[in-house]
């Protein structure tokens, strides 16, 4: 294949990424997305494989088929409560690809036609510099991600004292080694960037708490296209570029999006403070003389059957019991009885961007009763019901009403202007961001307390009973 005819291929798949993309911003046309970024991906694969370049096609087929198998196994087999750490995982692959490619790179120059060892030019020097050292980022801080959504690490911020100046050091030394390899071309100074990249993976990420992973899982989203961009460069690959571009500036857009819904700094983000060094209240703290007002499912079922409006709250907890299903078998029921039943999305709710969108879809829930937050929030006061299933911090009105608490100042669902709020828990305590909701003490709260998949099951029996 020649050159014109490959570049010319390759802008046809960089044309179906950006229509990816398009589709992916919207429930409704994601299906499209997805296809578009398949096609996309097809033809890149199919043109980089009949490029003249390649010389072995047998480590090229033995590799497609053991990723193709693991990712076959993977897809069949992963729960959808189970996405966003698997996509923390796939984002240290792509940090370690780059890592991998930029070493191959850096030991045989000759072979990409970047010169020969010890007289690489600089401009590629700086590329596949900047392309390792931004992978090895994503690989190791992808891995914590990862370790904290699976629950192997715990979820709360991870501080030392002299945390930010260590940080600023090794990005200071990341730097100074960068320029040393530029000048001298060490193979010793090259494995010291990658050292010093995975130790400042390490920190940017540990000290940020679990309520925070959202944008956490986007932005190392957003790091892993910077990656490929940057490697892109080196290997002379407009598609590589133009891919990695695309992936790098629409995860941080996305970062940027989710911090203003969480009203947070960006900056925070990447200089690895973002989540706060001060903890919430623990589980079950004192709440001095407050009680709550507990029900059953019979009350719930009651209160709904005989409300003409309800907006269901879905989060994490919903994701964790697998209740989504059941959810939806609800309101199904509700609907029938003539019951205007909606949905209400948190931008942040869940464990990545989209969580509970992709939930409800697997579900069947019709796209046309899912809402985003800006969209409904302002519905809440004329709403007889708020059905609260595991949404914690998100619905907490200590985020307007107490400056001290560490989710002060982040926008909520305002579940509490409704008529009787219905909230599904398994106990009383707080929040992944360690801080106790006090919307359970409010007079119009009813505590559902059990499993989320259960207590909606429970509901369905008792609507069906009356």
């Amino acid at each position: 294949m020649n050159a014109d005819l490959a570049a010319l291929l390759y802008l046809v798949a960089s044309i179906c990424f950006i229509l990816a993309l398009r589709g992916l911003s919207h429930p409704t046309t994601s299906r499209a997305g997805n296809l578009y970024g398949m096609a996309g991906m097809a033809i890149a694969i199919l043109t980089t494989l009949a490029t003249p370049g390649v010389v072995s096609y047998s480590l090229i087929i033995v590799g497609m088929l053991i990723g193709g198998a693991i990712g076959t196994v993977i897809a069949l087999k992963i729960k959808m409560t189970a996405l966003p750490q698997l996509v923390a995982a796939f984002h240290s692959l792509v940090g370690l690809a780059a890592v991998f490619v930029a070493a191959a790179a850096f030991f045989r120059p000759e072979a990409y036609g970047l010169g020969v060892p010890g007289d690489i030019k600089v401009a590629s020097l700086i590329e596949m510099s900047l392309g390792v050292a931004i992978g090895a980022i994503t690989f190791t801080g992808s891995v914590v991600a990862f370790a904290k959504l699976q629950g192997l690490v715990t979820g709360k911020p991870l501080v030392f004292p002299m945390q930010h100046p260590l940080n600023a050091a090794l990005g200071i030394l990341l730097v100074v080694l960068i320029v040393l390899l530029c000048l001298d071309q060490s193979g010793l100074v090259f494995w010291l960037i990658v050292l010093v990249a995975l130790a400042l993976g390490l920190l940017l990420i540990l000290p940020i708490g679990g309520a925070d992973m959202p944008v956490v899982v986007s932005m190392l989203n957003s790091y892993s296209g910077w990656a490929a961009c940057g490697i892109g460069f080196t290997l002379q690959n407009n598609l590589l570029i133009i891919t990695g571009a695309l992936v790098g500036s629409s995860g941080a857009i996305l970062s940027y999006i989710m911090c203003k819904g969480m009203n947070r700094s960006i900056f925070n983000v990447i200089l690895g403070g973002f989540g706060g060094e001060t903890a919430g209240p623990a589980a079950g703290a004192d709440m001095g003389d407050k009680t709550v007002k507990s029900g059953a499912a019979a009350d719930a079922a009651f209160l709904m059957k005989n409300a003409s409006k309800v907006i269901i709250v879905p989060g994490y907890g919903m994701a964790v019991a697998q209740a989504q299903h059941a959810l939806r078998e609800m309101a199904d029921i509700l609907k029938k009885e003539g019951v205007d039943v909606r949905y209400a999305i948190h931008p942040v709710a869940g464990r990545m961007p989209g969580h509970m969108n992709v939930l409800l879809a697997e579900a069947n829930v019709p796209y046309d009763e899912v809402f985003e937050m800006d969209e409904i929030n302002r519905d809440f006061a004329a709403t007889d019901v708020a059905f609260v299933i595991g949404a914690n911090d998100i619905t907490n009105p200590a985020a307007k009403t107490d400056p001290a608490s560490p989710i002060y100042g982040m926008p909520i669902l305002d579940v509490d202007k409704s008529g009787t709020v219905l909230f599904i828990k398994r106990s009383m305590a707080s929040g992944y961001a360690g801080v106790q909701n006090e919307l359970f003490f409010r007079d119009n709260t009813m505590m559902l307390f059990d499993d989320a998949k259960k207590m909606c099951e429970h509901i369905v029996k008792a609507l069906e009973q009356d």
